[in-house]
């Protein structure tokens, strides 16, 4: 079981960075290996993802620490992966740094969360209603990793979801790595749509109200 979810998740990896989207080898990964007891594989800190290594990912319990001995350290943001397994049945994480929903998160921080309608990338998301309203939450940057884990999990809900933290990046959530990467996928197209709304009509920020 292992060794098929490392297989998945350096898929995973392997996709997002053809996509750039691990700058400064930022960003982290994560999938769920068991239930009972709680482990999942988790990108380890400091790794150039745009390269396929054995020491990409390690194993780590429900609190973020590594099941076996080793000289890898999890991620940094590992504490916000146990908050998604522990509320809900995501078995797939994912965290990224683009330019893209650092921008977005800037400029819709001071209201707490960024709203689209009208769009047909948030069916992604299960939002299949003509008049849906997708918003996706803005937390605030704490330094300290359990403080941040801790005003991140108040934004959980459900088994899949998307939350955006203030000048951070992204961290996403799914049933399984599909749905997590298209989640994460209809995420960013819909910032960079924004982005582009905002550069052609700069004086309206297009809040749905």
């Amino acid at each position: 079981m292992v060794t098929e979810k490392w297989r998945e998740l350096a898929d995973v990896k392997d996709e997002l960075a053809q996509r750039d989207w691990f700058m400064g080898t930022s960003g982290n990964l994560a999938i769920k290996v068991s239930d009972n007891p709680l482990q999942f594989l988790v990108t380890a800190s400091g790794k150039d993802k745009r390269k396929r290594t054995e020491e990409d990912f390690l194993l780590v319990d429900e609190f973020g620490r590594a099941v076996e001995e080793t000289h890898l350290k999890p991620s940094a943001e590992t504490l916000l992966h146990v908050e998604i397994y522990r509320k809900t049945q995501a078995a797939c994480s994912l965290h990224v740094h683009t330019i893209d929903n650092n921008v977005i998160s800037e400029v819709y921080g001071d209201q707490g969360e960024v709203t689209f309608k009208g769009q047909e990338l948030i069916k992604a998301f299960g939002m299949w209603e003509e008049d849906a309203i997708l918003k996706i939450p803005i937390i605030k940057n704490f330094a300290h990793i359990p403080t941040l884990a801790h005003e991140f999990s108040e934004h959980i809900c459900g088994d899949s979801g998307a939350v955006l933290i203030r000048n951070h990046g992204i961290t996403v959530w799914g049933r399984n790595a599909f749905e997590a990467k298209k989640i994460l996928e209809a995420s960013e197209f819909l910032f960079r749509y924004q982005l582009r709304l905002i550069e052609h009509k700069p004086y309206q920020l297009f809040k749905v109200v």
